[in-house]
């Protein structure tokens, strides 16, 4: 594979989705980088700039996605940021995605060609 030209940060307490999402990824030519929890995601976040950030809503605390969403926001991210849930469906029912900060919300378990379709759209429309 040739150098990937765009990073992806993927933020899960599940080793197997983060797994899943590296080996969808990696094959779409994108980088990745992981974290367990939302505190090792701001750290790795600070020091690779990722071109995207996919985050876990209930990891470590049921909140977590979302506190880790509010902070990147705090630090003045424009980073697009896709929440993954297993409540994806009725978390978009409750609430604006965009008013929680986020680019949109994938569901679990996620199908690779969906999560490479909408992460291409969105890093190209980001350009």
């Amino acid at each position: 594979m040739k150098d990937p030209k765009y990073v992806i940060l993927c933020v899960d307490d599940d080793q197997d989705t983060l797994d899943m999402l590296r080996i969808a990824l990696e094959s779409g030519g994108y980088k990745v980088t992981e974290a367990l929890t939302a505190e090792e995601g701001l750290k790795v976040f600070k020091a690779e700039n990722p071109d995207m950030v996919i985050v876990d809503l209930m990891m470590e605390e049921i909140d977590a996605g979302t506190r880790f969403t509010e902070r990147l926001k705090a630090l003045g991210s424009n980073v697009p940021i896709f929440m993954l849930s297993s409540v994806g469906d009725s978390l978009d029912s409750q609430a604006d995605y965009a008013d929680l900060g986020l680019a949109g919300i994938f569901q679990k378990p996620i199908e690779p060609n969906t999560l490479l379709t909408t992460v291409k759209n969105r890093i190209e429309k980001k350009q």
